[in-house]
């Protein structure tokens, strides 16, 4: 889609709202078809603003019943997108304008706005649902305090701030602090409360509640832990206390994302909150405390200090995920915690920064908002955080932060804003940093090695290659942690961090004995792709004895890339020196296992095309996949007589708990079960299925069996056992495709979306199926094309019920360029079909105009 698309909105566009809302006022009167929204806007000119502007509100799919400004009935121009009041009927002094709206909320299956949930009533205004609510100015820099009243029959009514009335049919809520409409919220329905309290270090009381439908009792107990987790880390490591009397959380079935921080009602996916041994695995339940954080981490960066405009996002979502990182590297492993990290950043932001979907930290236009909530603002936003930090160190980003709620408390703020405090606090000039922010794409980092007379010299060169709109691009600040290591093993140069700002730089260490073996980028320091030229058996010495554990598990990481894609590409046999040094991690009892499962968890399908288109190859599919089961098998041989030792070692004794030290030895009993399952034809990873007593377990037994092409019988076990149980068959909807043969994926598809309880308009479920679908690299990308196919045709049937999950679900399209010219094509067909499609949302064009160029 063309940017002069009159859609098209500009960041240098950017204009104050004409007026200031102090505060609003609005009552709700419940209904399925026909709800009624009253809202009185308090409102005043913007002295900030160009004067003399009429007054421009968004709403859409709204039925107006009145219009008046202090009492005085007025007639505004209407229009699909909002309404207009003229600059002269607008008073002169401060006025209250108050409109009545009707909305269906039980129609609403687009899940923005406000919606109806088995019975539920919610909402989801993120980025601009507010508008489907009432008339208003649906913008993050309008901020205001609310007033809300529900009315309805329903037990429980909830919304932001603090309960302040209630009776027979209708409940009361003020929120004191100014917030943006996209942070508004409203729960009613049927639930049920799962409470607890907490003492903030201001001594204020806090009562906590995670509400949920009847029959989810059981599984809040962990969410309820997590909350709290943070509420004191958050006091611990940031000194930011909650702000509220009360703090609540809903669990809703239907929701197109993960959760949302709205100001003292988040609202959240209920797979992103519910977890009990019996029906979660460890990655769920680590996945709920992250989320939980995360929306609690927004109370002060996104709720407190707001984004200005949507294309400041990534001031609330990096900083956000950052601190979210954190927490979760706290309380289980730093390491681990940073290559599962940098394993997501991998997988879909550098995909994202190498396609047609390519886009800054910051974007300067879009079309459809909604689009931008991407791993580049997100995951890569929280990448230039930690950078930063890597440049300041602790203490001065310590303070910075300190000045940054100190100076924009209650205030919607910029990237200048944000880089500003670190400029007063550091005296550093950021202008050249700052172009992480403004420049799309992955830094490719290239460096050699020099030794001579006791000097050991390297030197990098970066190169910011072009992407869509930014052909050309300067050198950026890049942090590179380095240390270095004798040929003994021991580290000679402890770790320091490089700052590389020029095209070509050179750093030299004197005084060195002997040749140093140099361990770079640690802790992956700087999101970049590291182009080094090293040889096997060094990759093998660091993966033995590197200090820096991202680093050791990247080097084994890197030799087994090097192994698969000389398998792939030559038919070669796979390196001893890989299998050695993984075999020495798999029993090193001195390591954490979750490390030790990751060390042995073989580079993905999609990962390793994209490491060979960009080595220059073009990836196949089928080749892909028939060299990692081979590797795979190979491992197995080579660690063989002494994994069933491994298995029985990491069984954990006694009740579950899903603590990092359990969850760890689950994960490595898993991953020596998945290569028995390659000896023993799945007879070890039955007995675990039959004896779990856990949703890990059962599940991860379960899945080997499928990967080997067994486990008929398994299936049929675990959906008769889980059929009532909605977020539990959704695993077992997904495993299913995930784990199919490349040849058989789309009768698998097919067959699971002919079922009664496939409800194609639940986005979880959904996902399941479509979504593991995109996930099985062989099976979508098969050369028959059915994978594509099918895809398209589910995008468009979605599409016009739920926009914004099919545009998401669409970018499984953009990596097309990676592949042959016969997968080319069909891709790009199938992008054209979406594209034709009658009636297709700006959500869905925007992506496939995107995709197509």
């Amino acid at each position: 889609m063309s940017l002069d698309d009159p859609r098209t909105i500009r960041l240098a566009d950017y204009q104050p709202y004409s007026h200031l809302v102090e505060r609003v006022e609005l009552t709700f009167r419940l209904h399925p078809t026909a709800t009624r929204v009253r809202a009185a806007l308090h409102m005043a000119a913007n002295p900030a603003a160009r004067a003399g502007q009429d007054l421009r509100l968004d709403g859409e799919g709204l039925r107006l019943i009145s219009c008046a400004i202090d009492g005085r009935a007025v007639q505004p121009i209407l229009d699909a997108t909002g309404l207009t009041l003229a600059v002269g009927v607008l008073p002169a002094q401060p006025f209250v304008l108050e409109t009545e709206v009707e909305i269906a909320p039980e129609g609403n299956t687009a899940l923005e706005g406000l919606y109806m949930s088995k019975g539920m009533y919610c909402t989801q205004c993120e980025a601009e649902g507010f508008r489907k609510i009432t008339y208003y100015p649906d913008r993050p820099d309008v901020m205001a305090r609310f007033h809300v009243r529900i009315e309805s029959d329903l037990p429980v009514l909830l919304s932001n701030g603090n309960p302040v009335g209630q009776g027979a049919g209708w409940a009361e809520w003020d929120d004191p602090w100014p917030k943006p409409s996209y942070l508004f919220a409203l729960v009613a329905g049927d639930l049920r409360a799962h409470p607890g309290d907490f003492t903030t270090m201001e001594g204020r009381a806090v009562s906590l509640n995670i509400w949920v439908r009847p029959g989810d009792e059981g599984r809040c107990a962990w969410g309820m832990e997590a909350l709290k987790a943070s509420m004191a880390w958050d006091e611990r490591v940031y000194g930011r206390a909650y702000d509220l009397d009360v703090f609540n959380i809903v669990a809703v079935d239907d929701f197109n994302m993960g959760a949302m921080e709205n100001k003292g009602l988040n609202i959240f996916n209920s797979k992103a909150v519910l977890a009990s041994p019996e029906t979660a695995t460890d990655d769920d339940f680590a996945r709920v405390e992250a989320i939980i954080a995360h929306e609690y981490f927004h109370n002060w960066t996104g709720n407190r200090i707001t984004c200005r405009d949507w294309f400041q996002l990534c001031l609330k979502e990096g900083l956000t995920v950052f601190r979210d990182q954190q927490f979760s590297g706290d309380l289980r492993s730093h390491a681990v915690k940073r290559i599962e990290d940098v394993l997501m950043l991998r997988a879909r932001q550098f995909r994202e920064d190498g396609g047609p979907l390519a886009h800054p930290v910051r974007p300067d236009s879009f079309v459809e908002i909604n689009n931008f909530y991407t791993a580049t603002v997100y995951e890569k936003g929280a990448e230039v955080i930690g950078m930063l930090k890597r440049l300041v160190g602790d203490a001065d980003y310590a303070r910075a932060l300190d000045l940054y709620f100190d100076r924009h408390d209650g205030q919607a703020a910029t990237i200048e804003d944000w880089l500003k405090v670190f400029e007063d606090t550091t005296g550093r000039e950021l202008s050249q940093f700052k172009r992480w922010y403004t420049e799309a794409g992955t830094p490719r980092l290239s460096v050699t090695e020099d030794w001579a007379d006791g000097v050991f010299t390297l030197t990098f060169g970066q190169v910011n290659p072009p992407t869509p709109g930014q052909p050309q691009k300067a050198a950026k600040v890049i942090p590179v942690a380095v240390g270095l290591l004798n040929p003994n093993g021991d580290e000679v140069v402890p770790t320091m961090v490089l700052e590389v700002t020029e095209e070509r730089q050179s750093f030299a260490f004197k005084g060195l004995a002997t040749r140093p073996v140099a361990s770079i980028l640690r802790g992956f320091s700087a999101p970049v792709l590291l182009e080094r030229v090293v040889p096997a058996a060094e990759r093998a010495f660091l993966l033995a004895h590197d200090t820096d554990p991202f680093n050791r598990w990247e080097a084994g990481r890197s030799l087994a890339k090097e192994v698969l894609a000389r398998m792939i590409l030559d038919g070669a046999a796979p390196s001893a020196d890989l299998l050695d040094g993984l075999r020495r991690i798999a029993f090193d009892e001195g390591l954490d296992p979750a490390f030790r499962a990751l060390a042995l968890r073989l580079p993905g399908e999609d990962d390793m095309a994209a490491t060979l288109h960009a080595a220059g190859h073009v990836p196949d599919p089928a080749r892909i996949y028939a060299a990692r089961r081979a590797l795979h098998l190979a491992l197995a041989e080579h660690l063989g007589p002494r994994l069933p030792a491994l298995e029985e070692a990491c069984r954990v004794p006694g009740a579950f708990s899903p603590d990092a030290a359990a969850a760890g030895k689950r994960a490595l009993r898993l991953a020596s079960l998945s290569l028995l399952a390659r000896l023993d034809g799945g007879a070890a990873a039955r007995a675990a299925y039959r004896a779990a007593d856990n949703m890990t377990e059962s599940f991860g037994s379960l899945a080997i069996l499928l990967d080997i092409g067994a486990g008929e019988s398994e299936l049929a076990d675990f959906a008769a056992k889980w059929q009532q149980d909605r977020l539990v068959l959704e695993k077992w909807f997904a495993v299913q495709v995930s784990a199919a043969a490349p040849d058989k994926v789309a009768d698998v598809v097919r067959k699971l979306t002919q079922r009664a309880d496939f409800d194609w308009k639940n986005p979880n479920r959904f996902r399941a199926v479509i979504g593991a679908l995109s996930g099985n690299h062989a099976g979508f990308h098969h050369a028959s094309g059915e994978g594509y196919a099918l895809l398209a045709d589910w995008l468009i049937t979605l599409d016009p019920k739920n926009p914004q999950t099919a545009a998401r679900m669409s970018t499984a399209f953009e990596s097309w360029p990676r592949y042959d010219a016969d997968r080319q094509a069909m891709m790009r067909g199938a992008l054209q079909r979406i594209m034709a499609a009658p009636g297709l949302s700006r959500d869905l064009s925007e992506m496939a105009g995107r995709m197509l160029g």
